[in-house]
């Protein structure tokens, strides 16, 4: 994966094999998003700024038509950690959230949604995950522990419907799948390419080949609000389909591959904190 070629001072070069806390590089991928994305990457600056890590914050804009570049270059001109990046692919959730896959400089990178439904606080959590020696940080807004706000009820039936598939397609303990708040070393992403999917269906293309190529995981409860401004780009009619192409490749891949794709190197531990609601 390229990196960009500046002097910034934010990251040091990836240190996971140091023994060293991890550097982090947040994704944070955004569509007109001007009423919401200001305070999103202030909390996630403020809360990564108060527990002292090394990060940094990469809006990627897919083709925003309203105010979402300004405001994010204003905020970016006071604190240098936040970086603002016009993604150069087409259009699509996907497209956009691999442009930032693309220049990501820390050793561990996380995805957020830019509406502020995350809670940076479970950044933190993350990189605790990261630093017992797993692979993956997986949330779970639906596990014990965690904290759901206003979320639609229908989408959550369909939610609760698709994720048990997964889990039991899978076999994987992991009721959230479908989530794209999670965090990866960066080996992960090196090791699940090529990825294939444009838009939404990324946010499960990304853990279910982790899975099934062998990275190690920890499950965590975590907190999710609706969004308070804007709409949701997100259109299940469109998705249907796209999910189901990249749950069957990855099927495919797991039991007709014969472990062509998976890594070698470490053995494979049980995932910490199944969760089987």
């Amino acid at each position: 994966m390229s990196r960009p070629d500046d002097d910034s001072p934010l990251l040091k070069e990836p240190n996971a094999l140091s023994g060293e806390r991890p550097t982090l590089s947040v994704i944070v991928p955004a569509h007109n998003e001007a009423g919401s994305i200001g305070e999103t990457i202030e909390r996630i600056a403020e809360t990564l700024d108060r527990a002292a890590v090394d990060y940094e914050v990469l809006v990627v804009d897919d083709a925003s038509t309203d105010r979402t570049a300004e405001v994010v270059r204003t905020l970016s001109a006071r604190h240098p950690r936040i970086q603002y990046h016009p993604s150069p692919n087409p259009r699509g959730f996907g497209f956009t959230v691999r442009a930032g896959l693309d220049i990501f400089r820390g050793d561990v990178v996380a995805i957020v949604m830019a509406d502020g439904s995350d809670d940076p606080s479970d950044l933190i959590r993350y990189l605790g995950i990261i630093d017992e020696g797993y692979d993956c940080a997986f949330g779970s807004r639906f596990a014990r522990g965690s904290a759901v706000r206003d979320y639609p009820r229908f989408k959550l039936v369909l939610n609760r419907i698709a994720n048990w598939g997964l889990r039991i397609v899978f076999r994987s303990g992991y009721n959230d799948t479908t989530n794209a708040f999670k965090a990866y070393r960066r080996d992960v992403i090196e090791t699940v390419q090529p990825l294939l999917s444009n838009h939404f269906n990324l946010t499960v293309e990304i853990p279910l080949k982790a899975i099934v190529r062998g990275h190690t995981y920890a499950v965590v409860p975590i907190s999710w609000r609706n969004r308070k401004e804007g709409r949701s780009k997100l259109s299940l009619q469109e998705m249907g389909s796209r999910y189901l192409f990249i749950v069957l490749y990855v099927f495919l891949e797991r039991h007709l591959s014969r472990g062509d794709y998976k890594r070698s190197g470490r053995n494979v531990s049980r995932p910490r904190g199944d969760t089987r609601a």
